[in-house]
């Protein structure tokens, strides 16, 4: 299902639509990191930090710094694997939906 900036899902729940697409996000990621046949040295790392995320969303509203670590952590272990881009563009866009972590 994709949806153009701007467009909300239509869930039927109080779900926060950015927890929604982060979601449905990282879902698709890691059906596709699972479907990937290609052994790589953090492949484990990117399994564990996308079910970090899994978790966050399920939780509600994630803590941002600790949302934008995971994404870091499976962007540097998968973000060579160029078949696994696009979903990982996905992962980085619902990220980005909830701003900038606070200023210290």
């Amino acid at each position: 299902m994709l949806r153009s900036l701007g467009q909300r899902a239509v869930t039927g729940s109080d779900e926060d639509p950015r927890v929604a697409e982060l979601r449905i996000a990282v879902s698709r990621l890691r059906r596709e990191l699972a479907a990937h046949p290609a052994e790589f040295p953090d492949r484990g790392i990117a399994e564990d930090e996308l079910a970090a995320l899994a978790a966050m969303a399920a939780g509600g509203i994630p803590e941002i710094p600790r949302l934008r670590r995971s994404l870091l952590l499976v962007a540097g272990a998968i973000g060579s694997v160029s078949a696994l881009s696009t979903r990982l563009a996905d992962v980085r866009s619902a990220v980005e939906l909830f701003g900038e972590p606070p200023r210290r």
